[in-house]
């Protein structure tokens, strides 16, 4: 009888390790990848936008800068990023889960006004 249960138990365990919102080790979070991936899309489209026009600066070393700058106020390194992203990538359904969460957080923020008597 004990082993009946012990069995069930272990049943459950398993499935219940195995779900699909399960991060592999080294591998960013879906939430926190978000919000790196959305700050260096926004650094390429002000590289694209303003410093590619600026002869003056060379627009790949900037947009690195740019890129330092991002993963150091994230607290995540340029390796773990990229490899986060190569994971994400080759996982087309949590790719597409994750860029649908974005544009959807996009366009909350973009339609969400808000009245100079609330600004205060």
């Amino acid at each position: 009888m004990i082993t009946k249960y012990i069995f069930i138990f272990g049943l459950v365990l398993t499935i219940s390790c195995t779900n699909n919102n399960h991060t592999p080790l080294g591998i960013l979070k879906s939430e926190k990848m978000q919000a790196i991936l959305w700050d260096v899309i926004k650094a390429d489209a002000f590289t694209t936008e303003y410093i590619k026009k600026d002869t003056t600066k060379n627009d790949v070393e900037e947009n690195l800068k740019l890129q330092t700058q991002i993963f150091a106020i994230h607290k995540v390194s340029k390796a773990v990023f990229y490899n986060s992203y190569a994971y994400y990538k080759s996982n087309t359904p949590l790719f597409i889960k994750m860029l649908d969460s974005m544009v959807t957080h996009a366009e909350r923020n973009k339609n969400f006004k808000i009245s100079p008597s609330q600004a205060l």
